[in-house]
């Protein structure tokens, strides 16, 4: 009965955090705006435990700020904190690329070209939240042959806390169809167990993401700016 109990609550969390998140990329929730707490115990018909633990986690993704006794509030993002981000992602995982093409055997390489293509459908279909969980499976596996279990962390630990920036970049148009042609020459640097390339390819991805992300915000900025005159 306990672990039904907590499997309910588990899936409930999950429920509240996709909602949050959704509303967030979509533009429904604004910078700023506040997410109460009461609408959202009784839109789901639970107590608001549940709901804090979903909230600490979003705020760990870059989603929300928590404000002590004013609750949750939708986190601003600014240009320096998209320049920043893809700025450290680059030196990582650029890093961790040039130590994987020494590492990767045939058959882990066989699998990051069956995860390609299959993000090469996901793009099709324009599915992000697929796209991001799949494209997530492609990182894991070259980041796994690094085998640096330091940098692994470090790399884990900055996309957890950026969550946010990642969906958003592949959420703009083309992004998800680039970023699989992307791979296809970082698939090609890792048959040719080329260190060097593959490093370059990957600071070149991450420099695309911010550039992509940037434009987007600059023009919904335009946009709103538009819309007040």
């Amino acid at each position: 009965m306990k672990n039904k109990h907590l499997e309910r609550h588990q899936t409930l969390r999950e429920r509240i955090l996709e909602t949050i998140r959704d509303a967030i990329l979509k533009g429904n929730l604004k910078p700023g705006e506040k997410v109460a707490e009461p609408e959202l115990a009784e839109r789901f018909g639970i107590s608001r435990t549940p709901i804090r633990e979903a909230f600490r986690q979003l705020e760990s993704e870059g989603y929300l700020t928590v404000i002590p006794r004013k609750g949750a509030v939708v986190a601003a993002l600014s240009e320096r904190d998209v320049q920043e981000f893809y700025a450290i992602k680059s030196i990582l995982e650029g890093y961790a690329a040039a130590l994987a093409a020494a590492n990767l055997s045939d058959k882990e390489i066989e699998r990051l070209e069956s995860v390609n293509d299959k993000l090469r459908k996901i793009a099709e279909e324009r599915d992000v939240k697929s796209f991001y969980r799949v494209h997530n499976e492609f990182h894991e596996i070259f980041l796994r042959a690094a085998d640096n279990h330091k940098l692994h962390e470090l790399i884990n630990q900055l996309g957890m806390k950026f969550n946010r920036l990642r969906m958003a970049s592949l959420s703009v148009d083309g992004r998800m169809q680039i970023s699989v042609e992307e791979h296809d020459r970082l698939l090609e640097a890792f048959r040719k167990k080329d260190g060097e390339a593959a490093e370059r390819l990957v600071k070149k991805t991450a420099s695309i993401g911010s550039k992509v992300l940037l434009e987007s915000m600059v023009s919904s900025a335009a946009e709103k700016s538009e819309q007040t005159h």
